[in-house]
This record gives C-alpha cells, structure tokens and sequence, in this order.
C-alpha cells in the first residue's frame, strides 16, 4: 500500500511514521525548502500525551521540553501583576505537562522517522503540490519543482495546515471554511543575551489591552517572542501596503522596554498569521483525507494544536495501518472521521470561549483577569473552574 502525506508538520509526520511502521510506502512532501525555524512556545498535554507515549515518542518530546515555573503578567514597567504556577497547572492538566517550541517538536517527530524501516517513507522538501486529481488506479497529484513531478498512491493524506492546499483541490477554496476569530498572532525569535538570562524558566506576558506580548527565554542565548493583537480586517484584510516587522511595530509599541528591545530585532518576516479555525461538514472525499489543522484548526488560543495533532495522526495511522487492499480505505477513513471529528468539536469550542477572554478589550476586564487568576492559589478553587482558567490563559 503506498500513501502520499503533503505536510512535513507535526501531523503529517506522525502519519507518515505510523503508517511507514504498518509497512506502507510513503511520500511526504513539503513545499517549504527545509524545516522552518521559527515558531512559538507550546503547552502539550491532553489527548497528544497519552497518544504519544503510546507510538513511543513521549521520550523524544520531553528530551527537549523546557523547564516553565510560572506564567507571569507584567505591566508597562516589568512589574508582575498576576501569575500562575506551573506545578498547579501540570496538575489540573492531569499531570504531564511539556512546554516545546514548535520547531523542536517537529524536529523531535522527524526524527522518530528513523524507527521505519529505511526506504519506507521518503521525505521531499521544495516540493508544492499544484494539483490533486484521481482516477480507477488510485489518487494523483502533480509536484513542482526541480524536476516537476507526478506521483500516484492508494491514498492521500492532507496534514499541510490551515491554508491547506490539499483542501482548496480537493473540498472548496479555504474562504468555506476558515472562520477568523478577530484576532492575528505573530511569532519570531531573536539572539538577546541579557532578555534570556531575565526571563529564564518564565512565560513573561504583557498584563495590557487588546494586544499581548509573551516572552520566553530559550536555549543558546535566544528569546522566542508571541504576540497576539486585534484584527478587524480578518483573514481577507489587504496587508499589502504594511510589511508584518512595521505592523508588529506599530501595533505594539509602548508596552515596555523588553518589548522595545524585541520590536528592535524583529526579523523582516516574522510569522504573522490570522488566529482561526477550520470547520469543516466533514474530512474526505474518495481517497483523500485531511488531518490536523488543515480539517480542524482549534486556533493557537486553544492550546491543544499540537497535542491534536499528534493524537489525531496517530489515530489515524492506527485505524488505516492495517488496510491491506484499496477496497477497505473508504471504510477506514470514514471510521477514523467519526471517532476524532467529536474529540476536535469539544477543543474547537473551547478555542472560541479562550478567544472571547485572551485579549482584554477594557481595564475592567483586565483586572477581572487578575482576580481570576490570583483566585487559583487559593484553596477551596473548584478544581472545574480552575481547570477552565488554566485552558483560557495557556499558550
């Protein structure tokens, strides 16, 4: 059986690994020329840590999580304002709980790639997909690139995020099913000895209005900024005129002189995209299948992307794995949509509820917000309301 995965994430490597270890061929392919660098701190627990340990790739992931004690709000002047302990947040959590960067995550996932046998799943990157199309032998897609390529499989697994590409060929164009959340959130790391050695072991966030900045010092001297601001104009506002480094410097200037500091050294892309989500009536048609963001994008808010991500691949290469034939790929996709797609609705939700209270719109909900998180050190929290809290103010 031979599978094309488009979308070296998090997802389409844990397809394509679990799928190489059933003894599927496999094609991931990536448009990006290598694995990005750059990307933002994540809290990984929930469905993704049982699932993970499962395949065996917890190890890898904890090997380079980050020590986090607390999550610290500070106003304009460095100066905490509320936080929230990491040891309370583990437990309401269940327990385990890693914070990674999502670029060490992927590398973690790519390497566990070295479990399949050799040859079994070959990896492509500078490799866009611009067409997708099938016939009686299987499903299609055309490649370009140096040289252009046709490539034919069994089935095709679209993990390429939540501007799928696989999604626009396949189902409709993405305006069907994205829902902006009014929100864009951007994501870059610099170099900045002195910020590093300041924050170490913290998430530091801006305690401010409509817009926030979190701070994370990491290893080798390096800070990983995410900032998250308002945005009327949605996924379809014409950001032409106004490159992403001017935007962020306009739209969080005067938040104090770390964020200054790292305004200064924000690359000339940064990541900056729209917070949203996908909503779909369902995952796929004929021999395709989506996974991850690209059919259920709970929004960077949600704090679940990456631990779905995980739980959903491996799902996914549990229930089509043992398909020995073309005649039973229908059945298996169709069960893997009906077990996951409920498991996704309940993260979706509560991505939408964390994106009602993320970014405070007056003083007045700012203080809520440090009241509310104040109120979790005290006993007698009702452990449903503190786990809520946790889910609204985690990364």
């Amino acid at each position: 059986m031979k599978a094309l995965v488009v979308g070296a994430g998090i997802a389409g490597l844990v397809v394509a690994r679990q799928l190489g270890l059933a003894g599927w061929e496999v094609e991931l392919l990536e448009k990006s020329a290598a694995p990005r660098p750059d990307g933002y701190m994540m809290d990984f627990f929930g469905p993704g840590v049982e699932a993970a340990e499962r395949i065996g790739l917890y190890s890898r992931l904890a090997a380079v999580a980050y020590h986090v004690e607390a999550a610290e709000y500070v106003d304009g002047r460095g100066r905490p304002t509320s936080s929230l302990d990491y040891d309370q947040f583990a437990r309401l959590a269940g327990g385990k709980v890693l914070s990674l960067l999502r670029p060490d995550m992927e590398q973690a996932t790519r390497a566990a790639l070295d479990d399949v046998d050799p040859g079994r799943v070959r990896v492509r990157y500078g490799a866009p997909v611009s067409r997708v199309w099938s016939d009686d032998e299987g499903v299609l897609v055309a490649v370009d690139g140096s040289p252009n390529l046709t490539l034919a499989a069994d089935v095709l697994v679209g993990a390429d995020g939540i501007h799928s590409g696989v999604r626009a060929e396949v189902f409709d164009r993405e305006e069907e099913y994205l829902r902006p959340m009014g929100m864009r959130a951007a994501a870059f790391i610099v170099t900045e000895p002195l910020l590093n050695a300041r924050f170490r072991n913290r998430f530091v966030l801006t305690d401010s209005i409509d817009r926030v900045v979190g701070l994370y010092s990491l290893r080798s001297d390096k800070v990983a900024a995410f900032m998250v601001y308002r945005d009327a104009s949605g996924a379809t506002g014409d950001l032409r005129f106004e490159s992403p480094r001017e935007r962020l410097r306009r739209e969080f200037a005067g938040l104090g002189q770390a964020v200054d500091r790292l305004l200064e050294l924000c690359p000339e892309h940064p990541y900056d995209d729209v917070v949203a989500q996908i909503i779909m009536p369902g995952w796929q048609k004929g021999r395709t299948v989506l996974v991850g963001d690209a059919c259920g994008a709970v929004s960077l808010l949600a704090g679940q992307g990456g631990s779905l991500a995980i739980a959903g691949a491996a799902l996914l290469g549990d229930i089509l794995g043992p398909v020995a034939s073309p005649d039973g790929i229908s059945s298996a996709l169709t069960e893997f949509e009906r077990r996951w797609a409920p498991v996704v609705e309940v993260a979706q939700a509560a991505g939408r509820r964390s994106a009602s209270s993320f970014l405070p719109a007056n003083r007045v909900q700012r203080l809520l917000r440090r009241w509310i998180i104040r109120a979790t050190r005290l006993p007698g929290v009702d452990r449903l309301v503190a786990r809520q809290i946790v889910a609204r103010i985690a990364k």
